[in-house]
């Protein structure tokens, strides 16, 4: 990964939810390096609980998991008062225009088709909290440090 995304998350509490381990592993030491702490979960039920738990300040959910999926996962989400706020970014291995649409219909903040680089990841994450003026873990959310 190249040196300038190093540090570029410090301080950012990041949930990734993907029932594949490689994906898991791959994804959380890129977000890792970018200086993030990050928290996994390998379904949508999951995912929620934990989301629910420890408040992240984004998410990156794979859309297709068994238990519950990343559209139910991210529906609950956004009918939640406490955690609508919460950006939820789509991975998924489906790069069609109707899934792309669907994503943007259903409130994820981004689509990003898989396989994608080190690059790509960290600067659409880069690009999405920026652009949603998100808190980052450890500043004061709201009201509260």
């Amino acid at each position: 990964m190249p040196d300038r995304f190093d540090g570029r998350l410090e301080g950012w509490l990041v949930l990734l939810v993907d029932d594949e381990p490689d994906s898991l592993e791959v994804v959380t030491r890129w977000l890792k390096l970018a200086g993030a702490t990050v928290l996994t979960a390998c379904d949508g039920k999951a995912g929620l609980e934990i989301a629910v738990k420890h408040r992240p300040d984004f998410i990156l959910a794979d859309l297709s998991m068994p238990v519950m999926d990343g559209w139910e996962m991210q529906y609950k989400l956004k009918n939640n008062p406490e955690m609508a706020c919460i950006p939820v970014i789509a991975l998924t291995a489906h790069a069609l225009q109707y899934v792309e649409d669907r994503v943007v219909a259903a409130g994820f903040a981004a689509h990003i088709a898989k396989p994608f680089k080190p690059e790509e990841l960290i600067s659409e994450v880069l690009r999405v909290v920026r652009g949603k003026g998100v808190i980052r873990s450890g500043s004061t959310k709201n009201g509260q440090k």
